[in-house]
């Protein structure tokens, strides 16, 4: 009796799957991979987090020139990265390293990436004021999302030519969700991408998860949505508004689309959401002197 051999399964490939591998997601640093098994110790110790970031001595310079700065406003200034660790706390100066080592992976010289740089940094720094304010998000927590909320863009940027007209158009458009206009231009979105990077370098699920929808502004309202991923989206549109003020634009397109959420979410009145800008404003102004 012969035996006919069973056909081998046929393995569809998608067009996005295709599109996906064609895309340079930015492998996980070294260095984020000693930090990060460091950190999964039951008793991580500062002075081995110190020795690690001391190998690199770049980043140990701009771990210390970040930890100085008026950002935090500290009143002591660290003279070392392990006095840098001990005076804003381990997961803090864990979360500005990661942020550092993003912008080291995805170098260049282009006016539009430093621009990005200066914005995710400006989202950060509000994401970290607006969850002390309101205590409802781990301040490192809020640091790595506003710093990876957007790092899909210039990822894509890298990717398609046109992928800045793309975004800028989509930033400007006062219905369509940003996403959905680059999905229809490019078969992707810099949400997604920012996900996966985010889950290759093994960041929080909350950052992951909050970088995928952080758009999909409908999920404040869904409880079958971690609630630690509604409050970070919640934030970064209070973030993009205060963002915008900043920068003398009066209007926010992302407020107008998510701001009534967002403050339902958060449980913040008319007033108070105007208080929370106004002391935002002023931190912006004085990081800024």
């Amino acid at each position: 009796m012969t035996t006919v051999a069973a056909p081998a399964p046929v393995i569809e490939t998608t067009v996005e799957d295709a599109l996906l591998r064609s895309i340079r997601i930015p492998p996980r640093p070294s260095l984020l991979v000693d930090l990060q098994r460091e950190l999964a110790d039951p008793d991580p110790s500062p002075r081995r987090i110190a020795r690690i970031i001391g190998n690199d001595v770049g980043m140990s310079g701009a771990l210390l020139k970040l930890a100085n700065s008026p950002y935090f406003g500290a009143a002591r200034k660290a003279k070392s990265v392990e006095q840098a660790i001990n005076f804003l706390g381990i997961n803090q100066c864990a979360a500005l390293l990661t942020g550092l080592l993003a912008r080291q992976a995805i170098a260049g010289d282009d006016a539009a990436l430093d621009s990005f740089w200066e914005t995710s940094a400006r989202r950060a720094q509000a994401l970290v004021f607006t969850s002390r304010k309101l205590r409802i998000a781990p301040p490192d927590i809020a640091h790595t999302f506003g710093l990876f909320c957007d790092i899909g863009v210039p990822l894509l940027m890298q990717r398609f030519p046109d992928y800045q007209d793309t975004f800028a158009a989509a930033q400007h458009d006062p219905a369509r969700k940003i996403t959905a206009i680059e999905d229809a231009r490019h078969s992707t979105n810099h949400a997604a991408i920012g996900c996966l990077l985010a889950r290759n370098w093994g960041l929080s699920p909350d950052v992951s998860w909050a970088i995928l929808h952080h758009h999909d502004y409908e999920v404040m309202d869904d409880d079958a949505t971690d609630d630690a991923v509604r409050s970070l989206i919640a934030l970064s549109v209070l973030a993009e508004k205060g963002i915008q003020r900043y920068n003398g634009n009066g209007d926010s397109l992302e407020w107008d689309k998510g701001g009534e959420a967002a403050c339902a979410h958060l449980g913040l009145t008319e007033d108070e959401t105007d208080d929370l800008l106004d002391e935002l404003h002023e931190t912006f102004h004085i990081d800024h002197q």
